[in-house]
């Protein structure tokens, strides 16, 4: 039985503008705050709305704790609403929900879903960044890389994944990267050169991590009968689910499970649609076992078949299942939190505004956002006015 609240929500409000800015490397002197207002700027153009129109505020950051406040004051509003959750990655996926509910209760008219980092351009700095537990700092983990190392390597335990499954993953994202002109890396990439790079924190190598960039980017939400108004076409917010099960590595309760098995039924429930009618999968690959369990968990493969899943170019271009068509965190650009550029690229696809990566079937879209280390899941599933 789904919630019959959330699923009175389908298709309520729309997401009618998107911006980004600074992709890649922006360089010093350039704050996170000022790619954050100019993807703003850019989504508000998108949207053909102002920034006096913005009554609803949204957003989460590794450089700023009371996110919120920060961003008002840079933009210089005064929200009648504003959300400044952080579970990590994932924040942009949970703010897609909250603002729905917002916009529905009338707390806000337009709502703005807003990131931005110039992480490459502090030399990474961020990226081990965390509220690493007591009881494994001894240990001298890598954080947060060596958590998604031994969630690869109960993996591969357990059900027989190899490192050349895993390397398809990174292999399918950059062939989607070499479609899309905006993507930071395209230089062409086989499975040998994944095996043979560098390992980080086994099994994982250099070429199984996400990049370290800079970037910005920004979503506007308003109800669905306001977005009828908007100069480009209105992307409506289907469903939402959100889950978390522990916070660090040591308390995940398996390895090989994450709180997508809660969160993706959720939102399909909630969106009333079944894997059948998605048409794009935008999964959060900070690394390459992400994608793996992902999969897994949303229900587009069983557990434990992640890696025969996407053996033999399912998910490459041209494959039978789109996933990650931008290039991903792992060949497009990952400025440390990566959730708004989830919806980023979907809704490029679902306008049929994405180039040569362009989808022939581009109706319905899931995103699925991760944040911490594996700890909090968030899945929303976006539809064009033909998927109401």
């Amino acid at each position: 039985m789904g919630d019959p609240m959330t699923e009175q929500l389908r298709g309520s409000a729309a997401i009618v503008g998107i911006g980004e800015a600074g992709v890649g490397h922006v360089g010093r002197g350039v704050m996170p705050l000022d790619l954050l207002a100019e993807a703003t700027r850019t989504a508000l153009d998108d949207a053909g709305l102002s920034l006096s129109d913005v009554d609803g505020l949204f957003s989460a950051s590794a450089y700023y704790p009371m996110a919120a406040l920060n961003v008002a004051e840079y933009l210089g509003i005064r929200p009648r609403f504003s959300d400044g959750t952080n579970v990590g990655g994932s924040s942009f996926i949970a703010h897609l929900q909250h603002a729905v509910a917002a916009v529905n209760a009338g707390m806000c008219d337009v709502a703005l879903i807003c990131y931005g980092s110039t992480q490459r351009s502090d030399s990474g700095g961020l990226v081990s960044i965390g509220e690493q537990s007591p009881y494994e700092r001894d240990y001298r983990p890598r954080y947060p890389l060596s958590a998604y190392a031994l969630a690869a390597a109960r993996h591969m335990y357990e059900f027989g994944t190899t490192r050349e499954q895993l390397a398809e993953v990174a292999v399918a994202a950059r062939q989607w990267a070499q479609l899309n002109p905006d993507a930071v890396v395209r230089d062409p990439l086989t499975a040998e050169d994944v095996l043979n790079s560098r390992v980080v924190s086994s099994p994982l190598s250099v070429l199984d991590c996400c990049l370290v960039t800079d970037g910005a980017a920004a979503a506007i939400v308003t109800r669905a009968e306001r977005a009828a108004d908007s100069p480009n076409p209105a992307v409506f917010i289907l469903g939402t689910g959100a889950a978390h099960w522990h916070r660090s590595i040591t308390n995940m309760p398996d390895l090989t499970t994450t709180a997508a098995a809660d969160s993706g039924p959720r939102a399909l429930t909630a969106a009333q649609v079944q894997h059948s009618d998605i048409d794009l999968l935008m999964l959060y690959d900070a690394f390459t076992i992400n994608t793996l369990l992902f999969l897994e968990d949303l229900g587009f493969c069983g557990k434990g078949e992640g890696g025969p899943f996407v053996a033999g170019g399912r998910i490459r271009p041209g494959g039978s299942l789109a996933v990650n068509t931008n290039g991903g965190g792992l060949s497009y650009g990952h400025p440390g939190m990566y959730g708004m550029f989830l919806i980023m690229e979907a809704v490029r696809q679902l306008r049929g505004a994405a180039g040569d990566r362009q989808l022939e079937k581009h109706d319905v879209a899931l995103l699925h956002g991760n944040g911490g280390v594996m700890s909090h899941q968030a899945t929303a599933i976006l539809g064009t006015a033909a998927a109401l």
